[in-house]
């Protein structure tokens, strides 16, 4: 049956909408660009999971994703970034835990609030830490226990460097010497590889810090992992006993990367992101070049990355109070 004229104008009306309404779409499914932003240096486990899941987010997300590393501030400057960025879905957050659940115990006031300001994305790995001690340290140190005995008969060396103030391998190593009753001096990086090269140079005696970042540097000859936070052996540094089983239960921590977007990003963009990651991650390129770090790739929902926040929040709070450091202190 032919159209009238008026059909024929609302038909042409309606097909118009549709192909804005479409082109809208698909403008918010595939942003121009995409920010993944890390609070800490190139080279780390931090910048190569950003770098793994950048080449799979472009173009599956969006026309390009580039890695932008804002370091200072122990990750804050990264967050803080982050949260004032557009909620249009192309500034995009990868985090360790301990700044959205640690740092809220041991700052009195943070430039952001880890509920309030971020949109939870997806977990993207889960990892160990390990404790390495380098040339400062006699070969005849082969374990915790004897680094940590050694380290109180030679006060000068009583130290460790770790990836950031109040962070997860940060409390670590204040707890491995609480447990022995001695006092390690921290000294705080802009991440766990800055740390390994002090320690290379002998300048720090010890680096608690992701078990990929401690393995990178065995080749040298220069470096040692004494042990292992994991509840069991961790599976890149198999030969490494764990804190527990060498008598040091505090020290039995484990801990993840995770993305996320600035609040006010709408649902549906978040929910796009999500299942994007989630290929991504699922990617045996990804998932081998994560491994080749001690980093295993792990995805989540929006809400289950939610709950681990609230819960590790909770778990933190009274080691941090048992360990009395506050980055005012």
């Amino acid at each position: 049956m032919p159209m009238n004229r008026r059909q024929l104008l609302q038909s042409a009306s309606a097909g118009a909408l549709l192909s804005a309404i479409g082109q809208h779409a698909l403008a918010q499914a595939h942003p121009e660009l995409l920010r993944i932003v890390t609070g800490f240096a190139a080279g780390g486990t931090s910048d190569t999971i950003c770098r793994r899941v950048a080449t799979q987010l472009a173009p599956s997300y969006a026309k390009t994703a580039v890695v932008e590393n804002r370091t200072g501030a122990g990750g804050q400057i990264a967050i803080q970034f982050v949260k004032s960025a557009a909620p249009d879905g192309g500034t995009l957050l990868q985090t360790p835990t301990s700044m959205l659940t640690i740092y809220p115990h041991i700052y009195k006031k943070l430039p952001y609030d880890p509920k309030a300001d971020l949109a939870p994305v997806s977990l993207g790995c889960v990892f160990d830490f390990g404790l390495a001690v380098g040339p400062a340290v006699p070969a005849s140190v082969k374990s915790v226990p004897e680094f940590l005995a050694w380290a109180k008969a030679n006060p000068a060396g009583a130290n460790f460097g770790s990836p950031a103030a109040g962070s997860t391998p940060h409390f670590i190593g204040a707890l491995l010497g609480k447990s022995a009753g001695v006092d390690l001096k921290h000294a705080a990086y802009r991440g766990t590889q800055p740390a390994m090269l002090d320690l290379l140079g002998g300048n720090v005696s010890a680096v608690s810090g992701p078990v990929g970042d401690l393995t990178q540097h065995l080749a040298s000859g220069k470096v040692r992992i004494l042990g292992t936070s994991g509840s069991k052996r961790n599976r890149f540094a198999p030969d490494v006993p764990t804190y527990e089983e060498q008598g040091i239960k505090e020290g039995t921590h484990s801990e993840w990367f995770a993305f996320f977007l600035p609040a006010k990003t709408p649902a549906d963009t978040v929910n796009h992101l999500n299942a994007a990651m989630k290929t991504a991650l699922a990617n045996k390129d990804v998932v081998d070049g994560l491994a080749t770090f001690g980093l295993e790739a792990m995805s989540s929902s929006p809400a289950e990355l939610a709950d681990l926040v609230a819960r590790d929040t909770a778990k933190w709070g009274p080691i941090v109070k048992a360990v009395g450091f506050t980055a005012e202190g």
